[in-house]
């Protein structure tokens, strides 16, 4: 009984997972602007990445391996922010138009 919990809630939080990086490619390919699509991008990164890895720490039988994969989560925590801020901020030093792109448009 208790494998079958286990595989219950593995099941439910890789497809949690999977739901948030369909909404991130989606997001990606749709949007035009390029910090709208690092938002996107971001999202995946950092739910979906925690979602997929709570499910597969669930289905390891070993600490150290789901060790290993906390501090991975905590790794992508600290990196993936910090990474998207240099990259929107780069954009936001050499694009001239910025202005005229970042308006919210009207309906």
């Amino acid at each position: 009984m208790l494998d079958w919990i286990r595989f219950l809630l593995t099941s439910i939080f890789l497809l949690g997972a999977l739901a948030i990086f369909v909404s991130q490619f989606i997001g990606v390919h749709r949007f035009t602007y390029v910090l709208n699509r690092m938002h996107a991008a971001a999202m995946g990164d950092t739910l979906g990445l925690l979602l997929g890895i709570i499910g597969v720490c669930i289905s390891a039988s070993q600490l150290d391996t789901v060790i290993k994969f906390i501090l991975v989560i905590l790794f992508m925590w600290f990196a993936s922010p910090v990474s998207s801020h240099l990259i929107s901020r780069l954009e936001w030093i050499t694009n001239p138009d910025i202005a005229k792109e970042a308006e919210v448009k009207e309906l």
